[in-house]
């Protein structure tokens, strides 16, 4: 075998395959020597990249013996070629013993430096050469021609098996994530959505302490392997969460790209079952899966833009506690001249001169809030992906120069849309291309300044003088307390340019919620029809008993009792004239079910009455006699009580049925609303939260109007009215998003979709407002 894995446990290897061999020192190496029946072992010490010069793989390795540290010669250079060099390339890993027989040795052309012998040691699978690593786990092996110690074998499980309390192992595509951000405790937190080939999703929230430990997720597209990974129900929404021993790896997921796994563990195992894995996925991916790149180019970026951008770090330094500056390039240059941070003041880590070589093709990026503390641990020279960037642009005034507008790049804080940043390793393919892209801007770079001379930092540059105010400052530095559901393509407008719209259009804002209607919040809480789209009252309940005292005088027909959907009783009450209440218990199948499966009917009860039933019974509909059949009492009434839960329907819309229809439900134990409705010819209404709100932005106000059932303030509308824990949360968000008794400076900012639309009444047109698709942020609930 050209390579071969050694497993250590405690340091002792497993097996002692060298035993028959001589072992030579270092320095006893000489050039044209045979050395068939002998080999060299040491600890690597560093390993080049692999490289492909004239079509034949080369990977360059440092080896040092460890008996002869003290020795001048104890480091050599040792070069493997063709399919060993990329064998050995997918395991080698800087501290690793090695052993290589069967190799030649061949005179440098270098001179002797810190300690390098001027030797060569060449080794590929031709002589034959092998090579052992001595290691302490099992690890990739994608290639056939490795002997490895059997590794433990894991079941994999679909997306669309998975329940909740179940620990998995898993594959999938990614299709959305954002990168490790620092959590309100001291872990760091990453958010990965995969899909496998049963279009089932998961989304899945990752915490570990250690940056590196998360998953090496670059861009949409990877694919990424779980091990270990727990699955709950939070939200109704299935979610996947680390558990003890969680592990992960990481592949690009373009098909026919290398498979390197990504992941900071340096053992792992991988098995030629998991290379087929990834590739069927890719397969799958490419014909299935519709992933729109965000990466951009510096040179085709626009203003009013969100992307991810590949660069490299030249320099950085903090401007405050609540913003860092990243001065970055990719090689190409900007189509607009760049807004640029003083940095006289600051201290800069980075080399200014490099810096103002490369004159026009840096950009300054301001990042804020949560990203500072990632920025500040980031190395001068490290190449990144920032994602979810913004442009815009804003007016340069100087005393010399008449006003002109430069662009300015932004990190905001938050992590909607995935917003961060990434360091991404010298081996990503990206990485790759951006390096030849930078080499060659950076002669092309080097070649003017010979020509041209030097030309003075500060004219070569743009720079802000301050000129951002404070208003803007605020506005990309504070957290917005809502976030935005889809539409990414909007950009922000002003109000004011907003207010001198025609209608209908959408528009994206910024604004404070300067105040709000109503303030009684449960008085915001409507019946809404989707179908004719009318709004109604929820009916108090001394309205709502007034309606069922009026169908309680009437009397039940006993003609109609104990048919074949349902049993019944009758009860006379004490008081009240010798009352007659009527409760019909619906079966299933022919057989009544248990209490809490159970559907009844009531005919001449009371809310009171009404109330205790459904606090004993599944769902309660109450029901008055028919001609020939029971019928739903009045839709003024809830068509159906489900605990404290009452559902309505709209009388313009609704057709009603007999109640004898109800045999058509299939499932008579859930008894499903929308259901029940459907046979009965109800179209249902829906709980609604309906509000006005004043939002302000600093250049306008507008009222807009918001319609919720629950997902803009993550609380269902349809059980607020019968819970004090929801009346206080939906309390408790209002006054954040609009805080009493605070000036509206220190209001948060909200980010909203709105739309436009024409309302006439009478003769009168007007233009209304209506918030879409936000949703207040998780902070706040």
């Amino acid at each position: 075998m050209p390579l071969e894995l050694i497993k250590e446990v405690n340091g002792v290897p497993q097996v002692e395959p060298l035993t028959k061999l001589q072992k030579i020192h270092f320095r006893s190496l000489q050039p044209g020597c045979d050395y068939s029946g002998k080999y060299i072992q040491g600890k690597l010490s560093h390993i080049s990249s692999l490289t492909c010069g004239n079509r034949i793989a080369t990977l360059n390795v440092g080896l040092q013996e460890q008996e002869n540290s003290n020795s001048e010669i104890n480091t050599i250079n040792v070069s493997f070629f063709g399919k060993l060099a990329k064998d050995c390339a997918k395991v080698f890993y800087k501290g690793d013993t090695i052993a290589v027989t069967e190799f030649i040795v061949l005179s440098s052309s270098s001179t002797s430096r810190d300690g390098e012998h001027c030797l060569v040691l060449k080794a590929f699978e031709d002589l034959p050469s092998t090579v052992y690593v001595y290691v302490k786990s099992v690890r990739d092996f994608s290639t056939q021609p490795m002997s490895l110690v059997s590794g433990s074998h894991y079941a994999y499980t679909p997306l669309n098996k998975l329940k909740a309390g179940m620990v998995v192992n898993v594959y999938g595509v990614v299709k959305f994530f954002k990168p490790p951000y620092l959590s309100r405790g001291t872990d760091y937190c990453s958010v990965v959505t995969i899909v496998d080939s049963t279009n089932a999703d998961l989304t899945c929230l990752l915490f570990s302490g250690n940056y590196e430990a998360h998953p090496m997720v670059y861009k949409n597209g990877d694919i990424v392997r779980f091990h270990r990974l727990k699955i709950q129900i939070y939200k109704n929404e299935t979610q996947g969460i680390n558990s003890s021993g969680f592990a992960s790896l990481t592949f690009e997921g373009t098909v026919g790209a290398p498979i390197t796994p990504r992941t900071s563990n340096k053992c792992f195992n991988f098995t030629p079952e998991d290379c087929k894995m990834v590739e069927t996925l890719r397969a799958w991916a490419s014909a299935n899966i519709s992933l729109s790149s965000t990466l951009v180019k510096l040179c085709d970026v626009q203003p009013m833009q969100y992307f991810d951008l590949t660069c490299q770090l030249l320099g950085k330094a903090e401007v405050d506690g609540a913003s860092f500056l990243l001065k970055v390039w990719d090689g190409t240059r900007t189509p607009f001249p760049s807004w640029r941070v003083l940095i006289e003041d600051l201290v800069f880590h980075g080399d200014l001169s490099d810096i103002q070589r490369l004159q026009n093709l840096t950009v300054d990026i301001l990042v804020y809030d949560n990203h500072v503390q990632v920025a500040k641990s980031l190395k001068v020279g490290s190449f990144l992906r920032i994602y979810s960037l913004h442009t815009k642009f804003q007016s340069l005034n100087s005393e010399d120069q008449a006003t002109s507008l430069v662009l300015e790049f932004h990190l905001h804080g938050g992590t909607s849309y995935g917003r961060g940043i990434r360091v991404l390793p010298e081996n990503n393919s990206d990485v790759d291309r951006l390096k030849k892209a930078l080499e060659c801007a950076r002669l092309t770079a080097n070649q003017c300044s010979d020509d041209t001379g030097q030309l003075d930092y500060e004219d070569s540059f743009p720079s802000s003088s301050g000129s951002v105010s404070l208003y803007e400052e605020e506005r990309c530095q504070q957290l917005s307390a809502t976030i935005l559901t889809d539409h990414q393509y909007l950009q922000n407008s002003r109000l004011c340019t907003i207010l001198k719209q025609k209608a209908p259009q959408q528009f994206r804002i910024r604004a404070k919620l300067r105040s709000y209607k109503p303030r009684s919040l449960f008085q915001s809480v409507k019946l809404h029809c989707p179908k004719c789209h009318s709004l109604r009252e929820v009916p108090f309940e001394g309205d709502l008993d007034i309606i069922l005292q009026k169908g309680a005088a009437k009397t039940p027909n006993t003609k109609l009792q104990n048919a074949s959907l349902y049993d019944s009783k009758i009860w006379t009450t004490k008081y009240q004239g010798g009352r007659k209440v009527a409760i019909h218990f619906v079966k299933n199948n022919g057989t009544l079910p248990l209490s809490n499966d159970c559907l009844i009917l009531i005919e001449g009860g009371t809310l009171r009455e009404i109330q205790k039933l459904a606090n004993n019974f599944h769902s309660v509909i109450p029901v008055k006699s028919g001609r020939k059949d029971l019928e739903v009492l009045d839709l003024s009434a809830p068509f159906l009580i489900q605990g404290k839960t009452h559902h309505y329907g709209c009388k313009q819309c609704s057709s009603l049925r007999p109640i004898r229809n109800l045999n058509s439900v299939v499932d008579k134990t859930s008894w499903i609303p929308s259901s029940v409705a459907e046979v009965l010819g109800i179209v249902p209404l829906q709980h609604v939260f309906v509000m006005t709100f004043t939002l302000d932005d600093g250049t306008g106000v507008l009222d807009a109007y918001l319609m919720d059932s629950g997902e803009f303030f993550h609380i269902p509308a349809s059980e607020i009215l019968n819970s004090d824990d929801l009346q206080q949360s939906m309390d408790t968000i209002m006054d954040m998003l609009c805080p009493p008794g605070t000036k509206i400076d220190a209001y948060p900012w909200l980010e909203c979709f709105i739309k436009s639309y024409n309302v006439t009444n009478g003769t009168e047109q007007k233009i209304c407002y209506q918030i879409f698709d936000t949703t207040v942020a998780d902070d706040l609930t």
